[in-house]
């Protein structure tokens, strides 16, 4: 009995040594053991926060409006102690500067990164619309994700499988691949006064709570509104002859450009009347166009206030070749006759 006692605890501390060396070239082993795999879930996850903090910068620049440690530390729910860790990197990169004793501002360089990064984003967000049976509300969380893990090469390449995109879906203009990004345009749903009329062309997607709500109501960038009343803190509007009601609060993450009615009641031309030559800026899709055909156009760089010039027509007349945004493209007919320009003499 002594004896079998003495194997069973012999062949015990043989196993439990065995498990411990085993754990020990697991934790050591170079570059796939558990302090290799620790320290590159370190790494990716200061990558992650450099990169955030580099978008959110630009986006405060974009909206002119000043960035400091609260703000950034607000924006990534992290303490002002990691905040300041962070910005004080950025700056030894060369990618951020401080301009005063409270506020930090873009490099060209850190403009550039950030560029990039927003460029991912977005495209992928296209893709994730366009391409995938994802929900909305989790386009902009799972191109967060992607952002930081996909090289720039493979998003060129996706951007070339989906047509170059030149908007996200929620409206938000894509950067171009050498960093070239539109001034902001448009003003908020709740600036609108009763008989207004005007045309969607952002939806802000965070937080996701209240963007979820404004799909839930059907809402997209493109579409036509018009202001039926306007309360103290609520207003009315009709959206594809539905009536939708939001609060100012919902209403300023809606982004819309104001359509002169009286303009519209002239019957504006449509973008197949243009000559080989002539230009036009233009100012409406008709509400006829929806879905794909609808979506295919504003890929193409046709949305409001884009100037867009007819440069070919095919021997049979159809499709026309238009010239939008440095780029050639083909459009059917029947498709020019649903989009609504001002000629530019």
């Amino acid at each position: 009995m002594i004896w079998i006692n003495l194997i069973i605890t012999h062949g015990s501390m043989i196993f439990f040594g065995l498990l411990a060396f085993s754990l020990l070239v697991w934790l050591f082993y170079p570059e796939k053991g558990g302090i290799a795999l620790i320290r590159d879930l370190k790494k990716s996850q200061e990558r992650e926060n450099l990169e955030d903090t580099l978008k959110f910068m630009f986006d405060c620049e974009y909206r002119n409006v000043s960035c400091g440690i609260n703000s950034i530390a607000g924006n990534l729910s992290i303490t002002t102690d990691k905040a300041g860790k962070l910005i004080n990197r950025l700056e030894t990169m060369g990618l951020i500067a401080s301009k005063d004793d409270q506020t930090v501002e873009l490099t060209d360089a850190g403009r550039s990164y950030a560029l990039r990064v927003i460029r991912v984003h977005r495209i992928w967000e296209r893709y994730l619309a366009d391409e995938t049976s994802i929900a909305p509300a989790d386009w902009h969380n799972q191109a967060c994700k992607i952002e930081h893990k996909v090289t720039v090469e493979e998003t060129e390449k996706l951007a070339a499988q989906i047509g170059h995109p030149v908007f996200d879906p929620h409206g938000d203009p894509i950067p171009t691949a050498d960093g070239q990004l539109p001034e902001p345009k448009g003003k908020s749903l709740t600036s609108l006064q009763e008989g207004q009329m005007a045309r969607i062309t952002h939806l802000e997607d965070e937080p996701r709570s209240i963007y979820e709500q404004l799909v839930v109501l059907g809402l997209y960038p493109g579409m036509q509104v018009y202001v039926a009343d306007v309360a103290d803190n609520k207003i009315t509007f009709v959206a594809d002859g539905e009536e939708c009601v939001l609060t100012h609060f919902f209403a300023g993450y809606i982004t819309v450009e104001e359509i002169d009615l009286e303009a519209v009641a002239e019957k504006p031309e449509v973008l197949s009347a243009l000559k080989i030559g002539e230009k036009a800026e233009v100012i409406g899709i008709s509400h006829n166009c929806r879905g794909q055909q609808r979506r295919r156009l504003m890929d193409f760089g046709i949305v409001p206030g884009s100037q867009v010039a007819a440069v070919m027509i095919s021997a049979s007349g159809d499709p026309i070749g238009f010239r939008v945004l440095g780029t050639t493209i083909g459009i059917r007919k029947q498709q020019a006759d649903m989009v609504f320009i001002n000629r530019i003499n």
